[in-house]
């Protein structure tokens, strides 16, 4: 685990689009460039890049802001992608351990993200990471002509957490 860098924008994007094209992890439907990618690096927010022992990447996890208004500032979007080679391996736990410390050390006080309700696999390993689930957003979106409902997934991290 290590932050992402830019350098690592074509194999972040090849992973990306991979859930992409299976049509279970976002809304996207075109295929993202390296170029693209290379946008996600700027906010200072955390971004953290699975890799094997050749450095190969495995996956990634990354916060957004969550909103611009000043009292979400603590708040972060987060996304996981793991690659369809390194998958049930432990990798996406790993990665979403990781993204909350940092998030927690840098000073934020909660992670959340929106899931589709039938990715098991998404559902299972934030729920694993401590993660609960607080509620459903029904029709969020079409993805290919179809309605998609979404889980919302949350994580409170530091004082958040501890007075909970």
């Amino acid at each position: 685990m290590r932050p992402a860098a830019p350098a690592d924008a074509p194999a972040l994007a090849a992973i990306y689009n991979e859930g992409i094209a299976e049509r279970v992890a976002t809304f996207e439907t075109r295929p993202r460039r390296p170029e693209e990618v290379n946008d996600w690096f700027g906010d200072e927010l955390p971004f953290l890049v699975a890799i094997d022992d050749d450095d190969i990447a495995l996956g990634f996890a990354r916060v957004s802001p969550y909103s611009d208004r000043c009292v979400y500032s603590g708040v972060g979007e987060h996304g996981v992608y793991v690659t369809r080679r390194a998958r049930g391996r432990g990798i996406g736990a790993r990665l979403l351990e990781a993204l909350a410390s940092e998030c927690e050390a840098a000073g934020m006080y909660k992670l959340t993200s929106r899931v589709f309700t039938d990715n098991a696999a998404s559902r299972a390993v934030h729920l694993a990471t401590g993660f609960q689930e607080v509620g459903i957003q029904r029709r969020h979106g079409k993805l290919d002509g179809e309605w998609k409902d979404c889980v919302l997934v949350e994580r409170l991290l530091g004082e958040a957490a501890a007075s909970s």
